[in-house]
């Protein structure tokens, strides 16, 4: 097997001419007949006994080629591309075309994708600016008043009428000229005045109202409202008060402190506070930063990005997603139907994050050829000791999984970020 030509027909794509020598195709040829025979019954014959030459005489030399070019297309195709030093990202096996096939071997063409060719204008010396890390009294009575929150209890009211940020109990049953409609009805529902969870006004004039009041409620349905046939409609909801609810929260106190945490005084506690905020806020900044080298960087980046490597991003971010999902006994058909999202849909939510990953990557490979980062041998050993640490697997495994260059490839893209990184101006 062997690469005739390799020729540019398009903007990254290339055309190959390979040859299958005759040898071969003939090893290939009679596997297919050892295959097809059992199916295939002749006069005089036990079906699966008759031999290739009636076979061929009767329907053809022909016969077993389709098959037997099955088998030997995608070894030649590896090994044509493995000659050619392309960097395919696709074959396009739809476009295959035999020009000749027989005794002699077979002769075909099939065009591939190819990376495109990339120029990164700069990479050394990205401006960048750095959040603060510094916590503020603000920061930590934000957090104080979360775990308040998170450690507050609803306790009913019956000495006065429903405010804002009450949890009003009610039922409600909904009218567009004087008609119910559906899912407009719900009964003792918790709703949160505030919340925003209603049309805009409803919880407005909930406030105001006493437990066991009847009342209307008049609102008017948003111009975009999801049910088309209610966008833009008046309606009136007919409403019951049943209970109201307030959220009491505990008292900021050495009390508190004890019950949430392993300090005994609040004094301790929010000094702790401060720490930990600080570690988030300082890992918050760090990770802004070099996702603003990684913008820089794609805009520095100029490339004819083959439209393949976009869905190959997004088919890769699905297959993980999926394999997340079943580690919590879902499937992507069931997440379909619980979100009410279609394939489509959820392929489009993926692809903003597959460009940006497709395009940093492309950037990356370039810098690291222009800078000849090149793994060490020791490097390589140590990364694949890692991934067997991490899945728990023998070396010797991971090995037969992950290709010595691909991994050399991983590695020289991390390489070439952390020199980018570590190469860039950072303002305080």
């Amino acid at each position: 097997m062997s690469l005739k030509s390799n020729n540019p027909v398009e903007t990254n794509i290339h055309e190959l001419v390979i040859e299958v020598d005759a040898k071969t195709f003939a090893a290939a040829l009679n596997n297919a007949y050892r295959k097809e025979v059992k199916n295939i019954a002749l006069p005089g014959f036990r079906k699966g006994k008759a031999p290739r030459a009636m076979i061929e005489r009767i329907y053809g030399k022909e016969v077993f080629y389709d098959e037997a070019l099955r088998e030997v297309y995608p070894v030649a195709v590896e090994a044509a591309i493995a000659e050619s030093k392309l960097a395919v990202v696709d074959v396009r096996t739809e476009e295959m075309s035999v020009e000749s096939i027989g005794a002699d071997g077979v002769v075909f063409k099939v065009k591939v994708v190819v990376k495109p060719e990339v120029t990164v204008s700069a990479y050394k010396g990205l401006e960048v600016t750095k959040m603060s890390a510094e916590v503020s009294d603000e920061d930590i009575d934000e957090e104080l008043k979360r775990v308040q929150m998170r450690n507050s209890r609803l306790v009913t009211v019956e000495d006065r009428a429903a405010e804002m940020n009450d949890t009003a109990v009610i039922d409600f049953e909904g009218f567009v000229d004087g008609v119910a409609f559906p899912g407009g009805k719900g009964d003792s529902y918790s709703l949160t005045l505030g919340s925003g969870q209603f049309i805009p006004g409803f919880e407005e004039q909930i406030v105001g109202h006493n437990v066991n009041d009847a009342f209307d409620v008049n609102v008017t349905f948003p111009a975009e409202y999801q049910a088309a046939e209610l966008a833009g409609k008046d309606a009136t909801f007919k409403v019951v008060l049943h209970e109201l609810k307030t959220r009491e929260l505990p008292e900021l106190d050495d009390e508190l402190a004890k019950d949430v945490s392993e300090f005994d005084t609040l004094d301790e506690y929010k000094a702790d506070l401060k720490k930990t905020i600080g570690e988030r806020k300082a890992a918050e900044a760090e990770d802004d930063v070099k996702n603003q080298i990684i913008d820089k960087l794609i805009e520095n980046t100029t490339a004819e990005i083959p439209e393949v490597m976009f869905e190959q991003a997004v088919d890769n971010s699905i297959n993980d997603f999926s394999y997340r999902l079943s580690s919590q006994g879902l499937d992507i058909k069931s997440y379909l139907q619980y979100t009410g999202m279609d394939e489509e849909g959820m392929r489009a939510s993926f692809r903003p994050q597959a460009e940006r990953q497709v395009k940093l990557r492309l950037a990356l490979e370039k810098i690291a050829a222009v800078e000849a980062i090149v793994p060490t041998a020791e490097e390589i050993d140590a990364e694949y000791a890692k991934i067997a640490e991490s899945y728990k697997m023998d070396v010797a495994k991971v090995k037969m999984m992950i290709a010595d260059e691909d991994l050399a490839r991983d590695i020289s893209v991390e390489k070439a970020m952390t020199m980018v990184q570590e190469a860039a101006v950072i303002a305080e």
